[in-house]
């Protein structure tokens, strides 16, 4: 009698035990269908702007609530494909990409079209097969002509600080221009030196293979030799490293910092030069913002997976913080950099 009875209990027990986790799991799988999946892919994680913007992704689906960012590192065509079949795999509706090169453009858009993903690009634009930007698919980046303007009008409000003759002085332009974003910020700088009243003839543009330091030392030096007569140049370049290069190449050739001005674009790229304990000719960076890039791209992404709002084809993303020595740490540690 008292081993029926103990049977009984367990197995009224385990009726219980059983019952209770069917509802847990019902309870996780209904939280789980209702969570929208969106990737993050950048091509280089271990950035500051980049773990900047997947801190403020992560931000605005908190904010927005029901939303997991699946985050991936892409550096090549080959991690970008994979990374966008694991995302269908896990249930993802869409992706912002940051794509490692901008010509994977036509196909990272035919395996998302193949899964029925969304994608949303961020910082650089896609390319198409002749390479053309791609215009049809939304895309949140720096507004390139207007960075380069600012970097253009900063530059000629230091040469009037300084109280530099015009005929002394020279523009040298590090250029890029098979890259679209790098040609419209140069040439928006370009634009807004003229309109400042710099002569048209004293703007000097050099092309460089790479757009980091090496490519630019090499692309500045091969210009400043043909101009010994200039005694202080302004730089110009599509951001800190293209800069720095050109700096770097003026300190080679003995041009004291005193007659050099740089100022760069990106501004993360610009800490260990504007730490130096001594000043040097790259006085300071244009920080754009990662947070502001990372936060609306995902919620352009989720409102159009959710709400069927298709965001505008271009958001630029304006009002760069000049970054100098006096002020780079704590304009960057406000960002998070």
């Amino acid at each position: 009698m008292k081993t029926s009875k103990r049977r009984f209990l367990k197995s009224i027990l385990a009726v219980s035990v059983l019952a209770v986790t069917g509802l847990y799991s019902n309870v996780t799988y209904a939280k789980d269908a209702d969570t929208i999946k969106l990737g993050f892919l950048v091509k280089q994680p271990e950035e500051p702007w980049f773990q900047t913007e997947w801190r403020f992704a992560d931000k605005a689906a908190q904010d927005l609530g029901g939303v997991e960012i699946i985050k991936i590192a892409v550096p090549d065509g080959e991690k970008t494909l994979n990374a966008i079949d694991n995302l269908a795999a896990n249930g993802a509706k869409g992706f912002v990409i940051c794509t490692p090169d901008p010509k994977l453009g036509p196909a990272i858009m035919a395996k998302a079209r193949s899964y029925g993903l969304k994608v949303v690009t961020v910082d650089d634009q896609f390319l198409n097969a002749a390479g053309e930007p791609m215009t049809n698919v939304p895309l949140i980046m720096m507004a390139a002509t207007e960075i380069g303007e600012r970097q253009g009008q900063e530059l000629y409000k230091e040469m009037q600080k300084r109280n530099w003759d015009v005929k002394d002085t020279a523009v040298l332009a590090i250029t890029a221009d098979e890259l679209d974003t790098a040609r419209r910020r140069t040439e928006g700088s370009i634009d807004a030196l003229i309109k400042s009243g710099f002569p048209v003839e004293k703007i000097y543009k050099s092309p460089t293979k790479s757009n980091d330091i090496p490519g630019a030392l090499d692309a500045a030096n091969s210009m400043l030799v043909q101009h010994p007569e200039v005694k202080n140049w302004l730089i110009v370049g599509m951001n800190d490293n293209t800069v720095l290069g050109g700096v770097r190449a003026t300190e080679g050739q003995g041009f004291k910092a005193e007659n050099v001005i740089g100022i760069g674009i990106n501004g993360t790229d610009a800490v260990n030069e504007l730490s130096k304990p001594n000043p040097t000719g790259f006085v300071g960076s244009l920080l754009p913002s990662p947070d502001v890039h990372g936060y609306r791209s995902t919620e352009m992404l989720y409102k159009w997976v959710k709400e069927g709002i298709e965001p505008p084809k271009f958001t630029p993303v304006g009002d760069p913080v000049l970054l100098n020595r006096e002020n780079f740490r704590a304009e960057l540690d406000k960002k998070g950099l």
